[in-house]
């Protein structure tokens, strides 16, 4: 008789066993990603002393090697080399290498590529900074993408109406996805921010933003759900 009473007892007990194991986990697997990244970062920084002489690196004067020199020594050659190019002479070395590199057939294609990412990421255009909802890979299904160009002259000449281009990141992986040409009219701009989507996008949707005009109602109303 006394059966039937334990097992509510047990699911009981099974069910906090895994709410707390969760709790943990949500916890801690932020801050171990996040020192992963960071000390991947240092050691990958750290590359950069071998362009010091052997003689003048921290292990040969200090006797021990000190974690994270790398990164003021990059910090370094990254000052120096923007104080560089913000110059005349600087910006005219810079031409003549990219000129250098253009020639070259496989490497100007990853050198173009890559230099246009980081200037549309970079720079403080609205480039890459404006969420945007598709519909993609078909009718009826969205996709969050994030607009990077807001005419495409050619392409809006032929097809007869304006279009923009929209990168669809690949879900765990920001930096893969899928550059598609659409009519300005199919596009549908999001308030949601570029961190918030990114979010979104690599925890595969389990990460969901509040609307940007109501994050009280939204998580009152979550409250209420899990209540």
């Amino acid at each position: 008789m006394d059966t039937p009473a334990k097992k509510p007892e047990g699911s009981a007990r099974k069910r906090n066993l895994r709410r707390y194991l969760v709790a943990g986990v949500l916890v801690w697997l932020p801050i171990l990603a996040t020192i992963w990244v960071v000390s991947t970062m240092l050691r990958i920084m750290d590359f950069t002393l071998v362009w010091l002489p052997p003689a003048y690196r921290p292990q040969a004067l200090l006797g021990f090697s000190i974690p994270g020199v790398g990164f003021v020594l990059a910090l370094i050659v990254l000052l120096l080399t923007g104080l560089l190019v913000t110059n005349l002479i600087g910006r005219r070395l810079v031409v003549w290498g990219e000129e250098l590199l253009n020639r070259i057939p496989v490497v100007r294609t990853v050198y173009g590529g890559v230099k246009s990412f980081a200037e549309s990421v970079l720079s403080q255009s609205n480039s890459f900074r404006k969420v945007v909802m598709v519909e993609y890979p078909r009718a009826g299904a969205w996709s969050i993408g994030f607009l990077t160009a807001e005419d495409v002259p050619e392409v809006s000449e032929r097809l007869g109406e304006p279009h923009v281009a929209v990168y669809i990141s690949s879900a765990l992986n920001a930096t893969a996805g899928y550059l598609v040409m659409l009519p300005r009219r199919q596009v549908i701009e999001l308030d949601m921010s570029v961190d918030a989507a990114l979010r979104m996008i690599v925890t595969c949707g389990v990460v969901v933003p509040p609307h940007p005009a109501h994050p009280a109602a939204v998580r009152s109303g979550a409250g209420k759900s899990a209540a």
